[in-house]
C-alpha cells in the first residue's frame, strides 16, 4: 500500500473506531440508573449486577475473539469489522427495549460474540504499519477512544435527562451510520497473498494461549498487559458508581467527567505519544506510563472532594503513553500473516481480564459500601488497581532484563 493510501486508510479506521467508541461511551452514564430501574435496588446492588453484565460480555468475547481474529486472517479485516458493527447495533437495540435484566444479559452476549472491531482494527493497523510508525499508529486507537469518550459520555449524560433508554437508541443509530460508512468507504488492508487458511486448532482460547506460548520472548509483557487491564477496571467498571456514591454526581456530571477523561486520553495518545516515542523509545515509555497509571489510581482511592478526581486524572491519563509502546513491541515479534491471530489472542486475554476485572472491582465496591460492610471505603477498587499496576512494572522489568535485545 502506497504512502497516501496508508494515510487514507488510517483516517478511515480512525473514524470507524471513533463512531464505534462514541456509541459505547453514550451509554456509560445511564447504565447504573437503568440497572436500578430493572432490579428495583440501590446503587451498591446495581454495581454487583454491572459486574455480572461485564462477565457475560467478557466470557463470550473470550470464546469468540480467536475465531474472529482467525477469520480476519482468512477473509480480510473489512468484512469482520462490518459484522462486528451490526452485532453492536443489535445489542444497543436490545438494551433500549429491555423490560427485564435478562434482556441486558442477552444484549451483552450478542455484543461479546461479534465485538471484534477493536481486535480487527488492531490487525488492520498492524497490516499497514512499518516498524518506525507502528507505535504512533497504534496510538490512534487510544486517540479514537479519547475523542469518542469526549463526545459519547457527555452526549449520554445530556440524553439521559430524557430517559435512561434514550442513549441506547442513539448508540444504535451511530453503529448503523458506522456500518454504512465502513461498507462504502473502508478499504481492505490484508492482501490476498498474505492471507492464510482458517484453523479451528488456532481459533479457540486454548489455541490462542498456545500461539502466545510460541513467543516466550513476550510472555513477561503479556503478564504485564493482563495486570494493566485488570487494574484499569477500577476506573472503567467503577467510575460511575464511585462518583455517584461519594460525590452524589448525577448522569450529567458523570458524563462531563468522562468527557474530560476522553479529552486527556485523546491528547496523550493522539498528540503526546508522537513525541514521547521519539524521545524516550518504547521501553522507557512503558516504564513512565505504568508509573503514572499507578500514581493516578492511588490518588483516586483517597479522593474526598469531586474536584480532586479531575486533578488526579492528569497523572492517570498520562499513563496512556505505555499502551501503544507495549503493543508495538509485542507486534514486532510476530510475522505479518499472524497479526490477526495475535490480536485475536490478545483480545482473548483482555476478555479474560474482563471476566475477572468488573466482578472483582464492582464486588469490592459493593463490599465496602454495603450497610453491613466491615468499613466504608469506596476507594478500595482504586487501591487494588494501584497494587496490580505496581506488579505490572515488576513483570515488565523482568521481561526486559531477560530479553535485552
Amino acid at each position: 500500500m502506497k504512502s497516501n493510501q496508508k494515510n487514507a486508510a488510517m483516517t478511515f479506521i480512525f473514524i470507524t473506531l471513533l463512531i464505534d467508541i462514541t456509541g459505547w461511551g453514550i451509554i456509560i452514564p445511564v447504565v447504573p440508573d437503568l440497572i436500578r430501574e430493572l432490579i428495583h435496588a440501590d446503587l451498591s446492588e446495581a454495581a454487583k449486577y454491572n459486574g455480572w453484565l461485564g462477565f457475560a460480555y467478557a466470557v463470550t468475547q473470550f470464546v469468540f475473539s480467536p475465531i474472529v481474529g482467525n477469520l480476519s486472517d482468512k477473509y480480510g479485516r473489512r468484512p469482520i469489522i462490518l459484522i462486528s458493527l451490526l452485532g453492536f447495533a443489535l445489542d444497543y437495540i436490545l438494551l433500549a427495549l429491555s423490560p427485564t435484566i435478562i434482556w441486558l444479559f442477552a444484549g451483552r452476549i450478542i455484543a461479546g460474540m461479534t465485538g471484534a472491531s477493536i481486535t480487527t482494527a488492531s490487525a488492520y493497523i498492524a497490516d499497514i504499519s512499518t516498524d518506525e510508525d507502528r507505535a504512533k499508529n497504534f496510538g490512534l486507537i487510544g486517540a479514537a477512544f479519547g475523542v469518542g469518550f469526549i463526545i459519547g459520555p457527555v452526549l449520554g449524560g445530556l440524553l439521559g435527562h430524557y430517559g435512561s433508554r434514550v442513549p441506547f437508541y442513539a448508540a444504535a443509530v451511530l453503529c448503523g451510520i458506522n456500518l454504512l460508512y465502513g461498507y462504502f468507504i473502508l478499504p481492505e488492508s490484508l492482501d490476498k497473498d498474505k492471507r492464510r487458511e482458517f484453523s479451528w486448532k488456532n481459533a479457540n482460547p486454548v489455541g490462542s494461549f498456545k500461539f502466545l506460548a510460541k513467543h516466550p520472548e513476550i510472555s513477561g509483557l503479556i503478564v504485564s498487559l493482563i495486570l494493566i487491564y485488570i487494574a484499569g477496571h477500577a476506573v472503567q467498571s467503577n467510575w460511575s458508581f464511585f462518583t455517584m456514591y461519594v460525590f452524589d454526581w448525577d448522569k450529567r456530571m458523570v458524563g462531563i467527567s468522562l468527557g474530560i477523561v476522553g479529552l486527556l486520553v485523546g491528547l496523550v495518545q493522539g498528540v503526546l505519544i508522537r513525541y514521547t516515542t521519539k524521545k524516550f523509545g518504547d521501553r522507557k515509555s512503558i516504564y513512565y506510563g505504568l508509573s503514572l497509571y499507578a500514581i493516578g489510581l492511588l490518588l483516586f482511592s483517597f479522593a474526598t472532594q469531586g474536584w480532586m478526581m479531575f486533578v488526579f486524572l492528569v497523572p492517570y491519563c498520562l499513563g496512556g503513553i505505555c499502551g501503544p509502546a507495549l503493543q508495538s513491541i509485542i507486534s514486532k515479534n510476530v510475522p505479518e500473516n499472524e497479526q490477526g491471530q495475535l490480536q485475536g489472542a490478545l483480545t482473548s486475554l483482555i476478555s479474560a481480564t474482563t471476566i475477572v476485572g468488573p466482578l472483582m472491582m464492582n464486588d469490592l465496591f459493593y463490599y465496602f459500601t454495603q450497610k453491613h460492610g466491615p468499613v466504608e471505603f469506596p476507594g478500595a477498587p482504586f487501591l487494588l488497581g494501584f497494587i496490580l499496576m505496581s506488579l505490572s512494572i515488576y513483570f515488565t522489568y523482568r521481561a526486559f532484563q531477560k530479553n535485552k535485545t
